[in-house]
């Protein structure tokens, strides 16, 4: 068995986004010269998933209005207390409500590989979906197979 493994780096802008990351891990599937197997996107980030869905803009407005309402930006949570805390340092963003989010979405998502090419259906893009906005992210492409 053959494994193959490429950073991709992106820069979100807003708070809650859905950036398309299908061509990049379509790329690396190419360089990797697998054939049959399966890829592993992972996001590196605790405020930062990965998700199978359509890029439809308004439904990813539907996507992101649903991710609000399930987490509301205003509720308290204990992990926005930073004073209290002795262990960790803050890097000055109130993001319990980001964590909360990716506990939901989940930071992985596996594609099979056939003849070379993900096998997505005709109406499936892979997303990485920022949380925590704006930020450099780092998502792990990893193929194997044969």
């Amino acid at each position: 068995m053959k494994i193959h493994k490429q950073t991709i780096e992106k820069q979100s802008s807003s708070q809650i986004e859905f950036i398309d990351i299908t061509h990049d891990v379509d790329e690396i599937v190419k360089a990797s010269g697998i054939k049959s197997g399966q890829a592993l996107v992972f996001s590196t980030h605790a405020t930062a998933s990965i998700a199978v869905n359509e890029n439809e803009t308004l439904l990813l407005q539907d996507f992101q209005r649903l991710l609000y309402k399930l987490v509301p930006v205003d509720e308290r949570y204990s992990h926005d207390l930073f004073e209290l805390k002795r262990t960790t340092r803050s890097d000055g963003r109130s993001n319990g409500h980001s964590h909360c989010k990716d506990l939901i979405l989940g930071v992985s998502e596996t594609i099979p590989v056939e003849d070379g090419k993900l096998l997505l259906g005709k109406h499936q893009n892979i997303f990485l979906v920022e949380m925590d906005g704006g930020r450099k992210r780092n998502i792990i492409a990893q193929v194997m197979g044969e």
